[in-house]
């Protein structure tokens, strides 16, 4: 597995198959060919866009929702956490260790539909014991990239 190509990638998707090959040293078609297996393991799951929806017409709230789960007897918590990722809502769900099982990101257009998910959604599936919901109010940084505009130039003056 091409670590390398991988970091690359993660930094800038829109890197093209020859720019790759001249950062990494492969060829064009050994890149072509590293991607596709690549995918075809599950390594790569997709390409995303970050977007700062604060500067759009769209109305956004994100929230993080800790959840403290019963697992249920010879499944742990797959089946609670297979559940959950189900939902179109649901941005990311991850087993945590410390005070609660599960951190869950959810997107919904305004508190109240998120606090409607929670007490919709979420409540019946009767798995969770309790629940702590916190909202994102400003949003700074996002999978390394800075909300607030361009990354900070990190390279070192020559001269």
């Amino acid at each position: 597995m091409n670590e390398t190509l991988l970091r690359l990638l993660e930094d800038n998707a829109r890197l093209t198959n020859d720019e790759l090959a001249a950062m990494t040293g492969m060829t064009p078609d050994a890149v072509a060919a590293e991607l596709a297996a690549l995918r075809k393991a599950g390594v790569i799951l997709g390409y995303k866009t970050i977007v700062d929806w604060e500067k759009t017409d769209r109305d956004l709230c994100t929230a993080r929702i800790e959840i403290k789960v019963t697992p249920k007897s010879g499944m742990g918590f797959e089946e609670i956490a297979e559940t959950i990722a189900r939902f179109e809502e649901v941005q990311s769900v991850y087993l945590m260790s410390g005070g609660y099982d599960l951190a869950v990101t959810v997107n919904g257009k305004s508190f109240k539909e998120v606090a409607l998910f929670v007490a919709h959604r979420l409540a019946p599936l009767g798995s969770g014991e309790s629940t702590a919901t916190h909202f994102g109010l400003k949003k700074y940084k996002e999978k390394g990239v800075l909300a607030a505009g361009q990354p900070e130039d990190q390279r070192e003056a020559m001269g």
